[in-house]
Formats: C-alpha cells, structure tokens, sequence
C-alpha cells in the first residue's frame, strides 16, 4: 500500500501512548539542545549530541511501536537525514513503515494500528512524516523520483523484521545505477546552486542548501554510497577517493555547519536554515563572539561578523572539496564502465588538455615548481577549448597552499605573470574568479585575502566585498565583449576606444579592497593599489590612473546623484575635480560596473541617464567649452521650437507660457521635456475660458519617460506650501518611487514640477498606469487636508543593521538656496514624511533626488523658505527632520 510522505496528521480519536513516554522523551530533547547550545564555539560534541538525539528518537519510535501491537512481519525504517542517524533538533522525523509483498493492503484491525501508532507519535512530541509500502512499491518508486530514492539509499532498521529490511536495501540498491545516480544528482546540485544564484557568499546564505553548505557534502556521500566507494570520510578516504587531510577538513567543515544549523533550529524554536540578518547576532553569542571597539570607542567588528567570516571560509572549502571529490568519483565511474579514459592533448610542459579541462602532467608539480601556480590561470585563460580545472589541479592547488608565502609573492616571476593574467585579451573574469574559489588570489594578493567573506552592513549590497568585487570586475569585463553590447551600449562605445582594459580590470579589482579597516577605503585602496603598481612594475602614467580610480570611485554617482546637474558650477568643479578626458572615460566606466555589481534592484534607468548627463556635460568642459548660461539656454529653446513646430505647434504658442519662465528653468530641462510642457500647457490654457476657473484647476500629464523605464509626470496648478507634500503623499499610496522632482514656480505664481516615477509593478499596457496617475494626483491634490503617512514595517535587514539617521543642511554657493542631504533606513512613507514637515515650515523644494540604494535612503533636497533664515526654526526644522528619519 503506497501513501502520502510528510508530516502525518493525527486522526480524531486515539488512545493516549504511555504517560511517561511523552515527559521522559521532552526532557531529554531539551537536555540534549542545552548542550548543544553550551558547547561554545567547539564543534568536536555536536555529531555525538546529534546521534544522540537520533537514538532517543529510536528509543520513542520503538516504544511506540510496540505500544501499538503493530504486526511481527512490519518493519519501522528511519530515512533520510533521520536514516544517517543525525537528526537536528526540528528536522522532519522521516519514517518509512515497511510491509511485505504478499500485503496488498492493511486489514481494518492494522490499519487501526497503523492509525494507533501515529497518532501515538503525535501526543509523544514526535512530528513525523511517515509512509508505509511494500518493498515492491519502493523498487518502484525508486525508479521514478530521484528524492525519494536517495532518501532510502540512507535507511535505517529501528524496529522489526530485519529479513524484510536486508530485502528492502538488496531491491532498493538493485535498482540503483551509479552514474544515472551521480549525473542526476549532480544535475539537481546544480539546479540548487542556481536557485542561490551560485555563490557561497549570499549575505542570508542557507546553511544547508546554499552553495558550499550541508546538502554539497550530502551529495558527495550519496554517489560515493551509490558507486560503492564508502558513505563516511574516512571511507572514502581508506578508498583513495578522497586525501587523509581532504578527509579531516571535511569532517571539520561539517561539524561547524552542523553546528550553526543545530544552534539555529534551537534560537528560532522552529526548522531555519537560512542564516537571517536577525539570527547571527543571536547565534555569534553562542559561540562566544563579541562585539570589538577600536581605540575611539567605535564598532569595528561586529561579533555576527566574526560567525559569518568563519561560516564563508567553511563554505568556500566545501564548495571547492565538493569539486574535487565529484570528480574524482565520476572518473572512477567511467572506468567501473569501461569507457576510455579522455586523451590528452599537450598545451605545454606543465599543461595538458583533457575532456576539456586543464590538467597536470605532473602530480608534484606545483611543490617543484611553484612558478606554475599562477601560470595555471594563464595557461587557462590562453588555451583554446578549456573550460575549467580537473580534479587533479583543483587537489594540488588545494595542497599547495604553503608554497604561496611572502616570498612567492615577492618573486618576480610569479608578478610578471599575475600581470600578464590581468592582460590577456579574455578569459578574465574565469581565471578570477577560478583564483578566488582555490584561494590562490587571496594567497597572492594579500591584502584581497583580507575581504574575503567581509560583510557589508551598508543596506544595499547583497554580496561580501570579494564578491561584489568579482563582479565589478565581470561587469567591467562585459564591456570589451560584442557579445554584451546591448546592454551598456555607450560603456561599450567608450570601451571600443580604451587602450588598456587591464588598467580598468585592476582599478575594479582594488576599488574597494580597503572596506572593513574602519576609516576611508577608498583613500586606504589608493595607496593598496600604488604599492601594487611599484611592485609590479607599473609605469607611472598608468599608476596615477589607477590611484585616481580609486581614490575617486565614489564621486561620479555622489555628484550625478545628489547635485544639481543644471548647474554649470557643478559640472565645472567636477570636471577639474577629473582633470582630464581619459580619467573621465575611465571613471564613469567603473562607476557604472560599481553599482550594477552591488545589487540586481540598485540600478535603473534613472541612475543611468544622470551618470551619463555628467559624463556628456564633463566632457564639453574637458573639451573647452566653457559654460556659458545664456548660450545654453538659447540652444536649448531653438531646439524645443524644433520639436514644438515637427509636433504642429501654431507658431508663437509658446509665448503664453514661456513670458512666466526665467533662465532656471531652461537650464534644468531638456528641450524635448520643455517642448512636451510646452505642449501640454499651452493646450490647457486655451481651454480655459474662465480665468478663475484656470487658478484653481490643476493640469496633470503623465508619459512613458523618455528613458524607456517609468513614467515622466508634469504637474501645473496654482503654487502653494504642501504641494510637494500632496504629491509625495499621492505617489507614496500609489506605489510609485519618486527618483527625480524638478520643482519651478512660474513668475505669475503656478508651480510646474516634474516628477520622475518608477514601479515595481508596472502593467503591460502604460496607458492603464497614465490614466490612473492623472486622475489621482490631481483628486489628490484637491483633498482638504494632508493625509498621514503610511506606515510599514521594516525589513529584516534594516531591523538588524539599523542606519544612524543623519542630514546635513547648509547653504549653496551663492546663499540663496540650502542644500539638504539626508540618510537613512528607507520605509514606506519616508519620502512623504519628510515632505510633511518641509509643508509645515513653510519650505520650498527647488530639487529632489531621491536615491534609494537598497534598503538605505540617500535624498538631496534644493530647498528655500523663511525658516532657514532663523537659526531657532531651523534647529526645530533639523529635529523634526531627525524624528521622521529615525522612526521605525
């Protein structure tokens, strides 16, 4: 009889189990999880407490077996995890109840039983997922579902009849093909990798699931049981499938995951496996960690930053031990089959190519030869038809870490060569990121040792510094490659004419290799890079580049993403801030590789188009045109006449409005944003008869934004204080993230702003999501009185690593308009609190940039009213500013 796998629900009526088993096995449990959690930051008691709490639960599951009178011939099987004898503290307590063939179906007495014992289970504190079949039906079944073959391949006799059981594990392993198993479940790791986007280094990594976790070195053990070559480390070691010391490490690595899955269960009193932002603090505390303060008194080291440096490390061994051991059992597969072993094809004395992967010809040779360390990367990067590292590389570059000592990097061969692996025309990002999984680039390139698995706590990173750096490395890569044109097609423009990709290559490998020291990484990684350049022989020219890069690789996006770009003072500091065209080309390109490489969410077509107005705009200034205000403005009205007059416009049309604009105006709008305001008001002023009627009507138009993602919205009503308010306030309910406001009041008193929108959630049809924003903000704008806020609740991350609230307020060049920057955790209605208090002093908003990096806020604000003249008001306006951006 097949049934259902998972947790069993109890039926209505049962008789209660023994009285004492339920209280005899719940204290147990809890003794056992006591100490598990009090063994500190020791891992050597975990695997006997785990086999522990295994045979209590044996022990229960007899007692209730027995308890139930279930027939002689039946037999209990423990699967799964449960069958390994390593049952974590709320793991699924998986049973398979075993019948024999000639059983077709359990009469009405056994199955009473049956009913009995489950339930038994139940009242005892055991939730178990159980199924009861014939051996016949399990032959099937594992013939049929890769998940619950392996889960049987793991069984366990608990309780009766053990013929029945030898006949369940012959039929079982039978019907079991060691390479159809192996590639299944190699197929499987993989499909689970992706699903954890491939990486180790997730900030919330699955201790069990994720890359490098628990179920990497399950897999290893599942298809060397299958091909027979043992299912414990010592076993494969005693078989040659694995070294002596592979062997130790990862029965090391094992334990300490096992531990911090064990401790997790126990701290979130439920199945979690993932490590969460508000766990690791918790769970650092029970190993021992602690917070670490440096000289000034500040948080230098978080003691959840201690726990997940050490949980990175083991995972990156795994996920390495994890390649070199599959491998080695799929070579050991194909010669139990019989087939030919690849023929190598010669690359050089030290290389050969075989079934694509580059391979030694010589076992010893990197302790003999430790030049040819780095020379694997570049022999990979330059041989034709190779694909990755054989097990035999992967294994002796494991073993070959001591060679990598002060002196091997010292060594000028060994620097030449990692320069010309920098330099090669492709293959780069592989060999790169090949060095970091085999800890060969931290092992040469010390001070990159130092980032590996470091944390960012900065809200909108989602990888470890060594890993966004990869992919600002891959990023930058991207942009050299036809293949990737249409993604970044003015990067790729810019990149046809760059001379030297290395140098780019080198400045996204050392732009944030100083994060984690406590003070400016970006100055500390100037002078990382310089020593770098004069070890390495790196002339000059190219050196100052590399340290501008650097030194500079944050400005670009602060300056496109918090200033007025309208200014020509602005682009004039910034352009001699860069002092030259190629420092220009070369910035904006690693600006652009920087914050794709921080989160999939960070970029949008908004962040682009202002990186590449300041890229255009710097450049006429490098290029010696000087800004001239008036000529600007009269270029750009020429071409919005243009484009008024390819639409139609009646000639002279825009008379009417443009007498109400002055200069500012026209310096911060495009022609083809002037052209379409044009259009829009001017229309609605001819359709209105009554004078009095046009000062209280509202105009509202929204377009597909000319940057292909969001919507362009044009306000154009009679000015007042809480406009900028209602309008936040409209957009905020609506879902619509704010990124760009362009406020301007008209000489005869309207407000004509433009709002810059983006979505999550946009239709397919724009014309649903037009109407929708034009009939609602201008309802919204007529409401009597400010709606409050919305309030949401926080993420986790932002609960865990809450961001100090800051702004800074001071006036412009020209002490006319203040300037205010604010930062903080970003939440629903953040934007339009802030609006709320700037309406309740009086405050004008000229400007707004509202930046969300993730899940941190960064908001600049041109502003001006009354208030920010009185000293008094304006310390009152900081602390109510200060209040919205702290609440939760």
């Amino acid at each position: 009889m097949a049934s259902s796998s998972g947790p069993a629900a109890p039926p209505a009526v049962s008789p209660p189990p023994p009285p004492q088993a339920r209280e005899q096995y719940l204290s147990r449990k809890q003794a056992l999880f006591e100490q598990v959690l009090k063994a500190g930051a020791s891992t050597r008691g975990l695997q006997a407490s785990l086999q522990a709490l295994s045979g209590l639960t044996d022990d229960a599951l007899r007692q209730l077996w027995h308890w139930a009178d279930l027939p002689g011939n039946w037999t209990l099987l423990a699967v799964g995890g449960f069958g390994r004898g390593e049952l974590f503290p709320h793991s699924d307590v998986d049973v398979l109840i075993l019948l024999p063939d000639d059983v077709d179906h359990p009469d009405a007495a056994q199955q009473a039983q049956l009913e009995h014992f489950i339930s038994g289970c139940w009242d005892t504190g055991l939730e178990i997922g159980s199924s009861v079949r014939t051996v016949a039906q399990c032959v099937s079944l594992a013939n049929e579902d890769l998940t619950i073959q392996t889960a049987m391949l793991e069984a366990r006799l608990i309780v009766g009849n053990p013929a029945l059981f030898e006949a369940f594990t012959h039929g079982v392993r039978g019907a079991t093909d060691p390479a159809a198993f192996f590639v299944a479940k190699v197929l499987e790791m993989r499909q689970r990798h992706q699903k954890y986007e491939d990486t180790p280094y997730a900030l919330e990594p699955n201790v069990k699931e994720s890359p490098g976790g628990l179920r990497d070195l399950q897999v290893i053990r599942w298809v060397a049981g299958a091909a027979g070559l043992g299912d414990s480390w010592e076993a494969l070691a005693a078989n040659g499938v694995a070294t002596v010391r592979e062997s130790t490490l990862l029965q090391r690595h094992e334990r300490l995951l096992g531990l911090i899955r064990a401790r997790l269960h126990l701290l979130a009193k439920r199945r979690e496996d993932r490590l969460v932002f508000d766990m690791q603090t918790p769970l650092a505390e029970t190993f021992g960690y602690a917070n670490s303060f440096n000289a000034e008194g500040r948080l230098a080291l978080r003691a959840s930053e201690t726990l997940m440096r050490r949980y990175y490390w083991s995972a990156k061994a795994v996920a390495q031990l994890n390649q070199i051991l599959l491998q080695g059992i799929e070579e050991r597969l194909r010669v139990a089959k019989g087939l030919p072993e690849p023929q190598p094809n010669p690359i050089n004395a030290r290389f050969v190519e075989r079934a694509g992967l580059l391979d030694l010809v010589d076992d010893e040779l990197y302790q003999r030869d430790p030049h040819a360390i780095l020379d694997t990367f570049l022999t990979f990067e330059q041989a034709v038809g190779v694909s990755g590292l054989s097990a035999r590389v992967l294994r002796a570059l494991f073993n070959a870490r001591t060679q990598m000592n002060s002196a091997f990097r010292c060594d000028p061969v060994n620097r030449a060569t990692f320069l010309a692996i920098l330099q090669q025309p492709q293959g780069i990002t592989h060999a790169m990121r090949l060095m970091n999984q085999t800890s060969v680039l931290g092992r040469y390139l010390w001070v990159f040792r130092r980032i590996v698995g470091q944390m960012q706590h900065d809200l909108f990173h989602v990888y470890t510094v060594d890993q966004h750096i990869l992919m600002v490395l891959r990023n930058m890569r991207r942009f050299f490659m036809a293949e990737h044109a249409h993604e970044y097609p003015f990067c790729s423009q810019l990149a046809a004419g760059w001379d030297k990709p290395w140098l780019l290559y080198t400045a996204a490998l050392f732009h944030d290799i100083a994060k984690g020291r406590g003070g400016d990484h970006s100055e500390l990684g100037a002078m990382e890079v310089r020593r770098f350049c004069r070890a390495h022989g790196v002339a000059e020219a190219d050196t100052e580049l590399l340290e501008f890069l650097v030194r500079e690789h944050l400005t670009m996006s602060q300056t496109a993403q918090k200033q007025d770009l309208s200014d020509p003072e602005v682009i004039t500091t910034f352009a001699e801030r860069v002092g030259n065209e190629r420092r220009l080309t070369a910035l904006y390109l690693l600006t652009v590789a920087d914050i794709r490489g921080t989160s999939p969410k960070v970029w949008n077509a908004w962040r682009g188009k202002l990186l590449e107005d300041l890229y255009r705009a710097t450049a006429r200034v490098l290029g010696g045109n000087v800004p001239d205000a008036s000529a600007l403005v009269e270029a750009t009205k020429r071409e919005a006449l243009v484009l008024l007059a390819r639409g139609s416009q009646p000639h002279q049309a825009e008379r009417a409005l443009w007498s109400t604009l002055d200069v500012s105006y026209f310096m911060r709008h495009d022609p083809g944003e002037i052209a379409w305001h044009t259009r829009q008001i001017s229309r609605y002023l001819n359709h209105q008869p009554d004078p009095q009627d046009a000062a209280t009507r509202v105009l509202v138009r929204a377009r597909l934004s000319p940057i292909g993602e969001g919507l362009q919205v044009l306000l154009y009503t009679p000015d007042r204080i809480d406009l900028f308010a209602r309008a936040c306030g409209y957009f905020d309910r609506s879902s619509l993230s704010i990124v760009d406001a362009r406020i301007y009041t008209t000489r005869d008193g309207h407000a004509l702003d433009t709002f810059q929108v983006i979505t999550e959630e946009q239709p397919e049809h724009y014309r649903e999501l037009i109407n929708l924003v034009e009939n609602g903000l201008a309802k919204a704008l007529s409401t009597p009185a400010l709606p409050e806020p919305r309030t949401g609740r926080v993420s986790r991350r932002v609960r865990s690593f809450p961001i100090l609230p800051r702004l800074d307020l001071r006036p412009d060049e020209k002490a006319q308009r203040w300037l205010l920057t604010v930062s903080a955790s970003d939440r629903v209605g953040l934007l339009y609190a802030i609006a709320r208090v700037f309406a309740s002093y009086g405050i004008n908003v000229q400007l707004a940039k509202i930046l969300t990096l993730g899940e941190r806020a960064e908001d600049s604000f041109l502003i001006e009213g009354a208030a920010l003249q009185d000293s008094r008001t304006q310390l009152a306006l900081e602390r109510d500013l200060l209040k919205v951006l702290g609440q939760p």
